[in-house]
């Protein structure tokens, strides 16, 4: 009687070892490409209603256009996204993105004009000689700035809040630390708003990328446009309102 075990079939063989290989796959994927919670309107609501408030703080005097109208339009659209997703991330459309940029377009257009007009009056010398009227000024086109890139980012990396929840876009924008270095963050971290806004202050502070590195084009030209409105800005208004205490 032959008692040899038979050889085992190549085919099950294979189907054994992928099962093997899949129940594993994810534990040794990193938390931030696997999907995820929708995120949290709140932080970026918030970040909005400041962005826009500081926009009727800036003088008329250094706009271009009317002032309400845009903002008007600003907090229409600002409706419409809450509307869409009142709390929580979960409902992805292409008219709510489409809102989100226009939105965000309309800000940043706003605020690169009014540091524009802002810069060439300095240089002119046809500016206020209130220090404390372009000192105000000129923060609040700062702070906008940090703002509005700040959101920009967080909707551009990995093709915006939607596509990182759903883990559908494995390239980054932006690599963050805790990407590389997996063992200095927690086993289900993942970046969020917040995150964002600290790479966009840390940009128009230094200049330069600090801890998060841009990754793609887009992402060094949005950095590189940021970088020159705030220094442009904070370099004006703070030699000009020198001069005017001085």
């Amino acid at each position: 009687m032959n008692t040899t075990p038979e050889p085992p079939n190549p085919v099950e063989e294979f189907v054994r070892r992928a099962e093997r290989l899949a129940s594993g796959a994810e534990g040794r994927m990193p938390s931030w490409l696997r999907p995820g919670d929708p995120e949290n309107r709140l932080p970026v609501l918030f970040a909005l209603v400041v962005a826009i408030a500081l926009q009727l703080a800036i003088p008329k005097s250094y706009t271009v256009v009317p002032r309400w109208p845009l903002i008007t339009l600003e907090i229409l659209l600002l409706v419409v996204l809450v509307g869409l997703n009142p709390l929580r991330l979960s409902r992805r459309t292409m008219f709510g993105t489409w809102a989100s940029y226009v939105l965000l377009a309309a800000i940043t257009l706003d605020n690169s004009l009014s540091a524009l007009v802002l810069d060439i009056r300095i240089l002119s010398g046809d500016v206020s000689n209130n220090a404390g009227v372009l000192l105000g000024s000129g923060g609040a086109i700062y702070v906008t700035t940090v703002i509005v890139f700040g959101i920009w980012y967080w909707e551009i990396d990995r093709g915006g809040p939607f596509a990182r929840r759903e883990g559908s876009r494995p390239y980054p924008d932006f690599m963050f630390p805790q990407m590389t270095e997996r063992e200095l963050a927690p086993p289900n971290w993942r970046p969020l708003f917040f995150d964002y806004l600290y790479v966009s202050i840390t940009n128009v502070v230094a200049f330069s990328p600090t801890d998060t590195m841009p990754m793609t084009r887009r992402a060094k030209a949005m950095m590189t446009a940021q970088a020159l409105i705030s220094f442009t800005t904070l370099a004006l208004v703070i030699a000009r309102a020198v001069n005017v205490l001085g």
